[in-house]
């Protein structure tokens, strides 16, 4: 019984996990950029969610969709301002300069961190619960409420992400984009509107996983740098650019840590992670779902 319930309790932490690592994989995957102000999605939607919640009085229900739009805007500033610059060649289909964007995004992290320092203060807060529940019986487990609304939201956020990608027309867009940039603009598709849509999507899933942990953690200026580690952690594991492989990869990392704090050490939970990510390079470079190699 006991391993039941930490197999569960895994997932469910596998599912936070995945909301900030998918958006991080998207990136990567379809635009071929490291975004290192991701951890600062993550903090925005997490200060958003708390500020209106709790300095305005609204419901939680109503912060959170708050949040993600926050997280949309982060996203479509940072695309439009600052990465669509950096590529060469008419009409924003040519390669991106990688070392500038690197810089780019390192530089908004550094800025996005100091400037809510300054502005909302170094003092942490926590954010009110979706829902109250202490604990809650389902069958034989018991959890938080937080949790269960967390595992219902971030799996609906999964299949959502799914269809779209894989139904909608923007979605077949991007993937032609995430193939071959140059022929998608040759094809007539609008590559930096693309581009601007999976950055608006990265932002939404990396602020709403901010909010959802919002009652768990107290978001301050610099929450989202471990997040952001685990992140870039997930995403090497599960294959660079691979989103089923980085929603495999955050659940098994879920799981590891779960079954490790009680059967190894709590204590060294945040490193088992790392022991992982170092056999997966040892023995599979590419990760779990990559490709040996990347077409340039």
């Amino acid at each position: 019984m006991l391993a039941l319930d930490l197999l569960v309790n895994g997932l469910i932490i596998g599912l936070y996990y995945a909301l900030m690592a998918v958006g991080l994989a998207m990136i990567f995957g379809i635009l071929k950029v490291v975004n290192f102000a991701h951890g600062e999605f993550y903090m925005i939607g997490a200060y958003t969610y708390t500020l209106i919640a709790l300095g305005l009085g609204v419901s939680p229900w109503l912060a959170l969709p708050a949040a993600a739009l926050a997280g949309a805007l982060i996203g479509w500033m940072t695309e439009r301002w600052l990465m669509r610059p950096l590529y060469t060649g008419y009409g924003s289909w040519g390669l991106m300069k990688d070392e500038y964007a690197v810089v780019v995004t390192f530089g908004l992290s550094l800025l996005l961190i100091n400037l809510f320092d300054k502005v909302i203060g170094p003092y942490p807060m926590r954010g009110p619960a979706l829902w109250d529940a202490a604990r809650l019986n389902i069958g034989p487990f018991m959890m938080s409420g937080q949790k269960v609304i967390t595992a219902i939201v971030a799996v609906l956020l999964m299949i959502g992400l799914s269809l779209f990608i894989k139904r909608s027309l923007w979605g077949r867009q991007i993937q032609a984009v995430a193939q071959n940039r140059l022929g998608a603009s040759i094809a007539g598709i609008d590559t930096a509107r693309a581009s601007c849509i999976v950055f608006m999507a990265s932002g939404v899933l990396a602020a709403i996983a901010g909010a959802l942990l919002a009652p768990v953690i107290n978001p301050a200026p610099d929450v989202g740098i471990f997040p952001a580690i685990k992140s870039y952690v997930i995403v090497v594991i599960g294959g660079m650019g691979s989103i089923p492989g980085s929603i495999i990869a955050a659940l098994l990392l879920g799981v590891l840590e779960s079954f490790g704090a009680v059967y190894l050490s709590y204590d060294y939970r945040d490193t088992y992670g790392l022991v992982l990510l170092i056999l997966i390079l040892l023995f599979r470079p590419q990760g779990l779902f990559g490709e040996r190699a990347r077409e340039v």
